[in-house]
Formats: C-alpha cells, structure tokens, sequence
C-alpha cells in the first residue's frame, strides 16, 4: 500500500514504476544524484513565508489505471490516509509530526474525511502545518503523498493491487514470491516529467538467495541477460562481475559514526586523535565489506550524492586511513602521554562484536589511547547504555540514514542541542542557530549552505568520525542499459532503465 510504504525496495518500486506523487526524483548522471523535479504537481509547491502552509496545483491529464481521471480530491485523500498510525503502523509519520492537527487527526477511517490541514479548491490543494516545514516538497515524493480513490481503497486490500497512476501496473501479486508489473496504458507521458516506460514488464522474483542470484546473473544465460538484482554483489563475487563490466557501484542513504562524547572529550585534539586511530578498514572487513568497494570511506559528514556536499578533508590522511603516530603526536599535544587518556566503550554478548571490541582495544592501545571496554552485555543492556546520557562511557557507535536528501533531514536530527540522535551530546548554541536560519532558506538555496555548513562543524568542531558510508554494487545482464545507483533508496534507478536489443 502506498500510504504504509516505507521500504527502500517497496517505496523506490512503487515511486519509480507504478504509483505517482506531487513531487519526483530523476537521476542527475553528471552529479550522481537525485534531483527533485514536480511529479502530478506543476510545480515543487508555493510555501507561505514562514513555510506553515503550501499550495499545489494538480496537472490535468494524469489518470488511475481504470481510466478515471485523478483529482485534487483523490490527493487530499491519499494524504489524509497518512496520519493513520493503526491501519499503516510502518508507514513514515511525517504527516502527524509537522501537518496542523496532525497529533489528533487520525486519518479518514478513524477520524472522518473533515480534516482542515487539507483544503481542496479546484485543481489546487493547500496543506497547513502546525510548524515550519520547509522540506514539504521532498515529504511530497513519497509514495504517501499521492492519490488514491476514496471507494475501494480499505488499507485491508487495497495493497494488493493499488491504482497505478505511473507507466506500470500491477498484473500477478504473489506476496513473499513475486510481482509482475505490465505497461499502463493510461499513463500519459506528456504528464511525467521524470519516468519512462522502456521495457514491456517487469518480473520481481523475491526472497531468492544472493548466491544463486549473483551466480545466475554472471552465468549470462537468455534469461540472465536481462536480469538484474538490487542485493548488493557478495563479495567473492565482485572480482568476477567486475571483469564483467556488468557492476552498478554507487552510494546509498546511510553513514556509520564513531561519537566521541562532546561534555567528556571537550579537546579537538583528542576528537581528531581519534580519526586517526580509527581502523576503517578492519572495521568493514569484519562486517565482510571492502572499504572503497562494498563500503565507501568517510570525510564530511553528509554522505555522497548528496545535494551541496562539499569534498574536503579534516585529517591529513586519505580516507578511511589509519594513521596511530599522528594520534600519538595529538595527545600529546592535548598533553596526554601514552596510555593515560581512557576510551570508554560498550559492546555486546555476542561473537561479532567481541571481534570489533578486540580491534577498538588494539586500534586505540596502538595509537596512545587507553581503551576500556565495558562488556559484555546483553543487548538491553547494550542499548540502555547508549541511549544513556549518564551512562559510564565517552564514546558510543551509532549510524543513521536520510529519508531524503536535505540538511534538514540529516544534520539538525544529529548536532541540535535538542536533537532526536544527538548520541555526541553535541550543544553549541551558535551551531543551533545557524542551522534553523539554513533551515528555513528557500529550498534552491539550502544545499549550498547545507554543504557549507557540515565543512565549518568539522573542521571547527570535529565532533565525530565517520566509519564509512553505505555503499551499493548492483549486478544486471548484458542486455540492461541505463541503471543507475539512486543515492535516497540505494536502488536502482527504475525510470531509467531499458533493455538493449
């Protein structure tokens, strides 16, 4: 169900093939990121001027696959579904978090179709909100955020076959086994400015093996050849596909952090003391990634593909390299001889984490640091610990992934004061306050301040390390053109694709 989808393999599948939205993503090949374009809007939205309110207006021509032709009305419909917390208790919550009332609307089934955050006057619907919300355009990319038919869309069935309004349909749902998807013959192209509708089908087998999938597709069989996968390539397999020059390599939404504790490790010499002890490469090597291949080494903060991220470095050192004399020269110093400042850190009962646990005490003794390891624990324990504040560590592991590609939806959630994973303790007030003036920029000028921004906080604050960023190697057949890495789902880029001939 649209209003419930928010998988990266559901959500990309749905946005990209079947089901349209106000707003779009198309693949920029030059940047190697997604750019925002208007999907069954005209535009990406008119925001008030303090972004409490926006209006979109409907493109004339867009029809549901039995031929009714979409309205305002079936949008404010699709949207109002998204407060619901019951019926779509995975679905993302955005709509309750910032649309007006969105803390007592329960969406049409509970609370009725009378909402008032939702006003429909011809071809133009207006949303209010209960506070800013500049990134409404990018909300209004997902799936949640577009139209479905009030009669017949009980969320109890409605996901086995939902409306398509994009170029494909649904034909054959085996849930847990396969999707077929078939042309839509009442997609009209002239009202997408993002997709294509270049093969005839689509065949989703799911739950298959990785192994079997990567062998079939490297085995270039008639039917291989026109195959592709969305796992990522195992990596006794990445040699093999890359002599096969069949690899779509590019980066997903994710990074993974290393936080030292911003009230317990106040010196920027020590933070950066530990950017170079940090043993990038055995790290991934023990989650069975290659740093550079199957894990993409970390600088700045917002990971690649992202809109206005800067390259520049913090350490005078490659990414992802080690360096523990340079460590030892920063303690020093900060005025810490070997082995006198103490890590701090948890890790649980279970054997891959004893492993990383053994490296952090190697890595860190290595470089002049003395680690102590709290641990073994459980994972309640291990999570209670890192959730903590008080708790008796001064550096934690964390990751976290954007739901799209703003500063907004990455930077404030990490390095606000009041910030919902701020697991640095990370509090400058000057740092708040940029980031609220940035954040309420026009939404064209906020990826350059954005990039700017992450430059300043490390290299003025250093106030964390990234591990590594989320990497993805695609395989596909010798017949398959035009996939791409789509960086906000770490999919593939479906609107794209073709089939050579």
């Amino acid at each position: 169900d649209p209003t419930g989808s928010y998988f990266t393999s559901t959500g990309s599948i749905l946005s990209g093939l079947v089901t349209r939205s106000l707003t779009q993503y198309v693949y920029d090949p030059t940047q190697k990121s997604m750019v925002l374009v208007p999907d069954i809007a005209t535009d990406l939205g008119t925001p008030n001027a303090d972004f409490t309110q926006w209006s979109f207006t409907i493109r004339n021509g867009v029809r549901f696959e039995n031929g009714t032709r979409v309205t305002a009305a079936d949008v404010a419909y699709g949207i109002k579904r998204s407060f619901d917390r019951t019926a779509f208790p995975d679905g993302a919550s955005y709509s309750n978090d910032y649309f007006l009332e969105g803390d007592a609307y329960r969406g049409p089934y509970r609370s009725g179709t009378d909402y008032a955050g939702v006003v429909v006057k011809g071809n133009t619907l207006r949303v209010k909100m209960a506070r800013p919300f500049p990134d409404m355009p990018y909300w209004a990319a997902f799936p949640a955020m577009g139209p479905i038919p009030e009669r017949g869309s009980d969320p109890a069935t409605y996901w086995r076959h939902p409306l398509a309004t994009g170029p494909y349909k649904f034909a054959k749902y085996s849930p847990g086994k396969s999707l077929t998807l078939v042309r839509n013959d009442q997609w009209d192209p002239n009202t997408d400015p993002g997709r294509h509708a270049y093969p005839d089908r689509y065949v989703f087998k799911l739950n298959r093996d990785a192994d079997q999938t990567d062998a079939v597709i490297l085995g270039d069989s008639a039917q291989a050849q026109t195959a592709l996968s969305y796992d990522t390539v195992l990596g006794h397999d990445l040699r093999t596909a890359r002599r096969s020059d069949r690899l779509t390599s590019g980066s997903g939404p994710c990074a993974f952090m290393f936080w030292p504790d911003y009230r317990k490790i106040t010196d920027i010499r020590v933070r950066k003391a530990l950017g170079y002890a940090f043993p990038y490469r055995h790290w991934a090597a023990l989650a069975g990634e290659t740093l550079g291949t199957t894990a993409i080494p970390g600088t700045s903060m917002l990971p690649p593909g992202f809109p206005g991220r800067q390259n520049y470095r913090v350490l005078d050192t490659q990414p992802g390299e080690t360096n523990p004399e340079k460590a030892k020269a920063l303690l020093r110093r900060a005025g810490y001889a070997p082995g006198e400042f103490r890590i701090t850190f948890a890790y649980a009962d279970d054997n891959f984490s004893a492993r990383r646990k053994d490296l952090l005490v190697r890595g860190l003794g290595a470089a002049g640091f003395k680690p102590v390891p709290l641990g073994p624990l459980t994972y309640d324990e291990l999570f209670t610990v890192l959730d903590d504040p008080k708790a008796p560590v001064n550096v934690r592991t964390d990751s976290w992934c954007f739901d799209w590609p703003s500063g907004n939806a990455w930077l404030p959630h990490l390095f606000a004061s009041d910030g919902d994973h701020n697991n640095a303790y990370f509090a400058e007030p000057a740092v708040d306050k940029d980031m609220k003036r940035i954040g309420r920029l026009p939404l064209d000028k906020q990826p350059a301040a954005w990039g700017a921004f992450d430059k300043m906080l490390m290299k003025h604050y250093y106030p964390g390390l990234i591990t590594k960023y989320q990497a993805v190697t695609m395989l596909h057949g010798t017949k398959i053109a035009g996939m791409n890495a789509d960086p906000v789902y770490g999919m593939p880029t479906w609107k794209d694709i073709y089939v050579k001939q």
